[in-house]
């Protein structure tokens, strides 16, 4: 009998976990073996992070566990990655060395608010979930003064999902009758909204958040946080709580492997391939340009289209066949009103010459098609 050909994957998060399935979907264990490596072995859909904040959800009603990968006849290993051999085709952790055929890096970022003096001391981290019950506590608190969400580094993990939190405030403010005393800054190093819209999205996200009141501060390059103020490079500003969307950069053994300079990410074209044979890289921990200024953006939707390219391409390759797809840059984020509605943002990154987006009006059956979207993740992947 021949050796039952090992994908490795490297993340328990959209990408490694879309290309798992779609592996496991297509062939059996006796086709191929599937092992997902994670140092945490749980999986969340990032945007309950602002439910929790608002107080809707819990941590605990929010995540799937990896150990339920096994019932697949997928294995899974909770542990940390402490170096990449491409020569020898290895991952080492703490505890083993693991060989594979095929390895699909699905890492996704590292949030690093390090990497602002002050920020840690100061601010709080909006993407961190170990900060999700402090920074409700502290909205559930204020009873006046001053707000600010501050973005400090480009590109970002769902660009839609900093908007969404500064309207899902207003909401929680405006329900505890402190929302007039309250003032809620908006501040981002980028000309527009959000540039990977494009500017008549960028217009209509400016045009929801100012109709609550919510100032949006453009061209506001961070370059320090001191207590209560924050320090640009051509201005200040006050605040009583600050909500950071910290700089991302990719792990450490992707720099240590050589994949990618720091503090980038791997470049990738549309068929997700690294320099070295069958090894491929997916979603946030890549950069996949499109055009000369745009890439596609970070967001979980990506991430699982690319993981299902690769899975696809990798049946293909075991199977003898010939055929391979390209990554089709499509894909959609939700953005919550914090009145029980949501709109939904829909992007095409490479039908036609440059990237198209567009903007749904904001709806309860969108705000449906959320949640509906996240319990399908957790039950057809766990």
């Amino acid at each position: 009998m021949t050796n039952i050909p090992h994908v490795v994957i490297l993340g328990g998060g959209f990408g490694g976990l879309s290309s798992a399935n779609e592996l496991r979907n297509t062939l059996s264990s006796s086709q191929v073996k599937i092992t997902v490596i994670d140092k945490k072995d749980w999986f969340m859909v990032g945007f309950a992070k602002l439910w929790i904040i608002n107080g809707t959800r819990t941590f605990e009603n929010s995540i799937g566990s990896l150990n339920e990968l096994s019932k697949k006849e997928i294995n899974f290993i909770k542990e940390e990655i402490l170096e990449i051999n491409f020569q020898n085709k290895n991952i080492k952790t703490k505890s083993q060395n693991i060989t594979f055929d095929f390895l699909i890096i699905s890492t996704g970022v590292v949030l690093a608010p390090q990497k602002i003096p002050g920020l840690v001391e100061n601010g709080f981290n909006l993407y961190d979930h170990d900060q999700l019950l402090k920074i409700r506590d502290k909205l559930e608190s204020i009873e006046s003064g001053k707000i600010a969400i501050s973005i400090m580094g480009m590109p970002y993990k769902c660009p839609p999902a900093p908007f969404e939190a500064s309207l899902l405030i207003d909401s929680m403010l405006r329900k505890r009758g402190v929302r007039d005393s309250v003032q809620i800054d908006f501040y981002s190093p980028a000309p527009i909204t959000l540039p990977a819209a494009g500017p008549e999205v960028s217009k209509k996200i400016l045009e929801l958040v100012n109709s609550e009141k919510i100032t949006f501060h453009n061209s506001c390059k961070i370059k320090s946080v001191e207590s209560k103020k924050l320090i640009f490079e051509n201005s200040e500003a006050d605040f009583d709580i600050l909500l950071a969307i910290p700089p991302h950069i990719a792990p450490k053994i992707i720099y240590d492997s050589g994949l990618a300079k720091e503090p980038g990410f791997i470049p990738i074209d549309r068929d997700c391939k690294t320099p070295f044979e069958n090894i491929f890289a997916i979603g946030d921990v890549t950069v996949l340009a499109v055009g000369e200024k745009m890439a596609v953006p970070k967001a979980g939707i990506f991430a699982e289209g690319e993981g299902i390219t690769v899975a696809k391409n990798i049946i293909s390759i075991i199977q003898l066949k010939e055929e391979t797809v390209l990554f089709d840059g499509k894909g959609g984020c939700f953005i919550e009103s914090g009145k029980d509605t949501a709109s939904i943002l829909e992007v095409d990154m490479f039908t036609n010459s440059k990237p198209s987006t567009s903007l749904s009006e904001s709806t309860t059956d969108n705000l449906s098609k959320k949640k509906e979207f996240e319990k399908e993740r957790l039950s057809k992947w766990l």
